[in-house]
């Protein structure tokens, strides 16, 4: 089995404009989508992340704050999991319980370096 990490990207809940109850909803989708991937024993990890972010970038280490002016979309958290392959990973990912409020998922293995 390999490993992929699954990078959740889209507006945060806040900026959405979604209330309390609807947020408790979409909580509900992500925590069973959670215990469907962990019974097949494929997610070893995950976590959800603050909107907020920093960039520090080249040479000169200049520190920018997030979201970005270019950009609503946030990274709002990932999961690893283990996968036969990225066909694999891609079928677990068609889950994410955000596509419908335009969200996506990045799929990328997980490079092993032998040594």
């Amino acid at each position: 089995m390999k490993e992929f990490m699954m990078i959740f990207i889209g507006e945060s809940y806040t900026d959405l404009g979604l209330s309390p109850e609807q947020v408790q909803s979409r909580l509900q989708k992500w925590m069973a989508w959670h215990a469907k991937m962990d019974s097949a024993g494929i997610v070893k990890h995950g976590e959800a992340l603050h909107d907020g972010a920093k960039s520090i970038k080249g040479v000169g280490k200049v520190i920018t704050d997030g979201p970005y002016v270019e950009s609503k979309e946030i990274v709002g958290g990932y999961y690893v999991i283990k996968a036969e392959s990225m066909d694999h990973a891609i079928e677990e990912a068609k889950n994410y319980p955000d596509f419908d409020l335009g969200g996506g998922v990045e799929v990328r293995e997980i490079m092993v370096f032998e040594g």
